[in-house]
């Protein structure tokens, strides 16, 4: 009887289990090189490992951003990442012109979903667009104050910016034929040397994201954009389809993401760990905690 029952119980625990995940399970999550995407990639674990039985590995800081982080999702290399949604319309998508941001979001998932077999989940809330940062020393110097003031001195200046903008079709080129900018040097940067070769006098100008928390910390202006050349860009999960479809509890994981920060809670979270020295995985922590998110 004994031996029967023995046999009974191995033949329920080899039955494989279906419909759910176990712990053994892991999702790849990619981020870009800049401290806002190590803190999103670690709320986006923190949720996921809350609420599932899924294990999350992060792979911080992909050399090249999209360009390399993108072609590797597609390949099967990673499950998902934060994106931006102009950068996913500009650099993925290689579209001409930004719509409306509804518009901009539609597109995005149908474009993706068709070509790529992604899908982007929810918006975190923030705007982080681009911006222009000039040595402060210059500017005092010169007055300037707006792009068109940065134009006049350009070809007396170094420029320095991450391969994705020289690569955007709202990047570098269109930036410099709107605002005839002709400058003296361009630089291909890392976007996490960017502050360090501005602060020690190795460029004058590059260019910024608007919730960079170094930017208080750092002898810099941020000019005005006077054209209004830049227009809104929103951060949100770009994600394999089929991995939501093995594990369909990701999808409501990841709409808690939604809307939960603003770009001033999201420069004082970037602050915290770039000025403070804060570890980014306990900012993410205490930020979801305070936000009820987390059990």
């Amino acid at each position: 009887m004994k031996r029967f029952l023995v046999i009974i119980l191995i033949a329920l625990l080899s039955i494989p289990s279906f419909g759910c995940s176990n712990k053994s399970d892991t999702i790849k999550i990619a981020t870009k090189p800049m401290t806002e995407q190590f803190i999103l990639g670690e709320m986006i674990k923190l949720l996921i490992e809350d609420n599932t039985d899924l294990n999350v590995e992060i792979t911080k800081g992909i050399g090249g951003g999209t360009s390399n982080i993108h072609p590797a999702i597609v390949k099967g290399d990673f499950d998902l990442y934060p994106e931006y949604t102009g950068t996913g319309w500009s650099f993925v998508l290689k579209e001409d012109g930004i719509p409306d941001d509804e518009t901009l979001y539609k597109e995005l998932q149908e474009k993706y979903k068709n070509n790529y077999d992604l899908s982007w989940i929810g918006l975190y809330g923030f705007n982080n667009t681009y911006g222009l940062v000039i040595r402060k020393d210059l500017s005092e110097k010169y007055n300037i104050k707006t792009y068109s003031d940065l134009a006049k001195y350009s070809e007396d200046l170094t420029f320095g910016a991450e391969y994705d903008f020289y690569e955007r079709e709202d990047g570098f080129d269109a930036l410099c034929e709107e605002y005839g900018m002709s400058f003296k040097k361009s630089v291909d940067l890392d976007i996490g040397l960017k502050y360090n070769a501005i602060n020690s006098k190795e460029i004058d100008v590059m260019n910024v994201f608007t919730t960079d928390g170094q930017l208080a910390d750092s002898d810099v202006v941020l000019l005005e954009d006077n054209k209004n050349f830049y227009q809104t860009y929103y951060c949100g999960t770009v994600i394999r389809n089929d991995i939501l479809k093995k594990y369909p509890e990701l999808e409501e994981v990841l709409m808690k993401m939604n809307n939960i920060l603003t770009e001033s809670e999201m420069a004082e979270l970037n602050y915290k760990v770039e000025s403070k020295k804060e570890d980014e995985k306990k900012v993410a922590e205490d930020f979801l905690r305070d936000k009820g998110l987390l059990k």
